[in-house]
């Protein structure tokens, strides 16, 4: 049997959104079956990666919002796009895993545009919840339905979560996807990104540690 044929052996339940193709996809951290969602109710196009046999318990998941600046053009401004690597080399050294990367996350669920805006105000003194408070958003819009949407269609019944957001676990297990673990994904923070990760752990309830010991902490 293929990995193709196991990442698909188990459908839990009939799934609010539809898978639409499949195809392996070689990347720099391993071949991942790259599977492709329509979301109905949103119009969004949705992937997952998945590498090796993820039904059934525990699988190293990681929920990754999108984020264009970090993810592709390399800001130092977030911890997104090395979050996101660490994350694919993670699973990969796991041998099992999936990485559900979730569009119409940007700026925590505000849009390009908007992020754009509230990185503007964050330059003139705001932090990132008070730049999208602001801005007339909430301080964090996402949903994660579709995530677990998307779990429960490849059989994935409980989950070691890489993330240090308290709430995507409680997210997941709302949609009736258990977390049986909570996996810390700590980057070094770096002079640019470290007023954003104090202001995620002290308004909005990351579990960041490692930030005690940085410098200006």
């Amino acid at each position: 049997m293929t990995e193709t044929d196991v990442a698909f052996d188990v459908v839990a339940r009939p799934s609010a959104i539809d898978r639409v193709t499949s195809i392996r996809l070689s990347t720099k951290y391993g071949s991942f079956l790259a599977v492709g969602y329509l979301d109905p109710d949103r119009g969004e196009e949705q992937i997952a990666l998945v590498f090796g046999d993820v039904a059934g318990e525990g699988a190293l998941t990681r929920l990754h919002s999108e984020c264009l600046t970090g993810d592709v053009l390399g800001s130092r401004h977030c911890d997104c796009g090395d979050q996101l690597s660490a994350s694919l080399r993670a699973i990969a050294r796991e041998g099992r895993g999936v990485l559900v990367y979730l569009r119409g996350h940007e700026g925590r669920g505000i849009g390009l545009l908007a992020k754009l805006q509230a990185m503007k105000l964050q330059e003139e003194g705001l932090d990132t919840v008070e730049a999208n408070l602001a801005l007339g958003h909430p301080a964090d819009a996402r949903d994660y339905r579709v995530a677990a949407e998307i779990l429960h269609d490849l059989g994935v019944r409980s989950v070691r979560l890489l993330s240090n957001n308290p709430r995507k676990s409680e997210a997941l297990e709302r949609h009736g996807v258990e977390v049986a673990e909570q996996v810390p994904l700590l980057m070094e923070p770096s002079e640019e990104n470290l007023a954003y990760l104090l202001t995620k752990r002290e308004r909005l309830d990351h579990l960041l540690p490692h930030l005690d010991g940085a410098v200006g902490a």
